[in-house]
């Protein structure tokens, strides 16, 4: 008997899913347990498993389609075998919010299936653990995943292990036929016509949400040196110091700013708060988001409540949250409620820069590349090192000189890095 594949639930607060892309075609064979579909809600991709040995024998919800929680997005039975006849989705662009006061009816025989951010049981039956998007890339580069060695958490397959991989079997010069040069005026046609990239998916939840940050607040960015000669001293003084202890892990860079950003919410906490519907919160607690880019897009993953963790453990979770962005295990959930956010631009050899606000928050720190430069001290130079950080801010909550006493107090902490340490 045919059973439904439903659009599985991926966090507390998900309503809708919408399908990416189908990994076996109508017709196709599937085994239990084996990656049928990818489907997507907000920020998350995941895939979606068959329930059982058999055959797709329906697709009930092409890709773009918006699928409730719980209903069908294809039937998996024997061969030659009917799907019930199913309502047909939404489609991405069509979609509107409707008010359903009642609950999808599911059928007995329905099952939501989601892929475990882990799962050590898919050996046995010839899945390979990789994150969705390293399974969409080995596709369409045509790398065997069995062959490739995964670097991520627990052995996961990422998507830099499938571009080694493909790197490594790419044909040399002598293996590959000779391609004739075009013609220079139909080169000249070809360059004139626009390139056409898909905007959907991951890319357009992240369009629409800066659109909107730009929209309903007032954003005002202010800029300032911190000289981190000090710090980076400490750092390394720091890393060594666990190192010998045989701790695992290295504060970075941007642990340390972390820190010094929840110690400072906590003295200035009209910075940690939200204007909702004509109303300032306050709110008790700091719930950073750490803004994370990755290829597929922006993501901000959330370290609820930071303020309650010392430096150590903090470094901790951002490595740990970096580690299930990276792999593809990350949850909706861990993606909302934060109420700060800092974004790092360092490794991209930027500066200062203009940060576009997470909302409803307050405000969001950027940090830039550390800069080599000269200090006067009394009489004579030294060599001292400039953190460039930049903090955009909602006037509408904040005027300019509170919103700078807090960047200064982020500035004070990152220059006497000892008390990123004792500070409670």
């Amino acid at each position: 008997m045919a059973k439904a594949v439903v659009m599985p639930k991926m966090g507390m607060s998900m309503e809708e899913g919408t399908v990416v892309e189908w990994l076996k075609q109508e017709g196709d064979t599937v085994n239990k347990g084996e990656a049928i579909a990818s489907i997507s809600s907000e920020k998350i991709e995941n895939e979606v498993e068959a329930p059982f040995d058999g055959v797709l024998i329906s697709i009930s919800a092409p890709v773009d389609s918006v699928v409730k929680v719980g209903e069908p997005i294809g039937y998996v039975g024997e061969a030659g075998e009917q799907a019930p006849q199913a309502e047909a989705p939404k489609s991405a662009e069509s979609s509107e919010a409707e008010t359903v006061n009642e609950q999808p009816k599911k059928e007995d025989t329905s099952v939501a299936v989601q892929t475990p951010a882990a799962d050590d049981s898919s050996a046995g039956n010839g899945r390979h653990k990789a994150s969705p998007a390293a399974r969409k890339l080995a596709k369409s580069k045509g790398v065997d995943l069995s062959a490739v060695t995964g670097s991520g958490p627990n052995g996961r397959i990422t998507k830099d292990d499938v571009l080694q991989a493909a790197s490594g079997s790419v044909q040399t010069e002598t293996e590959q036929p000779a391609i004739p040069l075009p013609d220079p005026e139909q080169l000249k046609a070809v360059r004139q016509q626009p390139v056409e990239k898909d905007f959907s998916g991951i890319r357009k939840v992240i369009g629409e949400r800066m659109h909107e940050s730009i929209q309903q607040s007032a954003q005002l960015t202010i800029m300032r040196y911190a000289d981190v000669t000090e710090l980076m001293a400490f750092r390394k003084k720091l890393n060594t110091e666990l190192a010998d202890a045989g701790v695992t892990g290295k504060a970075t860079v941007t642990d340390m700013v972390c820190r010094a950003a929840v110690s400072a919410l906590k003295e200035h906490p009209f910075m940690n708060s939200a204007l909702i519907e004509d109303k300032i919160y306050e709110y008790p607690y700091v719930h950073l988001g750490i803004a994370a880019a990755m290829k597929r897009g922006l993501m901000v993953p959330v370290v609820f409540d930071a303020d309650q963790l010392s430096l150590r453990e903090l470094s901790a979770k951002i490595r740990q949250m970096a580690d299930k962005v990276a792999d593809g295990s990350i949850g909706s959930d861990e993606l909302k409620g934060s109420t700060f956010t800092v974004t790092n631009l360092g490794a991209s050899k930027v500066g200062f820069f203009t940060p576009i606000l997470n909302p409803p928050e307050t405000g969001i720190l950027g940090v830039g590349a550390i800069e080599e430069t000269a200090v006067f001290d009394g009489r004579r130079h030294k060599e001292a090192l400039k953190l460039p950080l930049s903090l955009t801010f909602d006037h509408r909550i904040v005027d300019g000189e509170p919103a700078a006493q807090f960047l200064d107090a982020v500035i004070r902490r990152l220059e006497h890095p000892h008390v990123l340490v004792y500070e409670e």
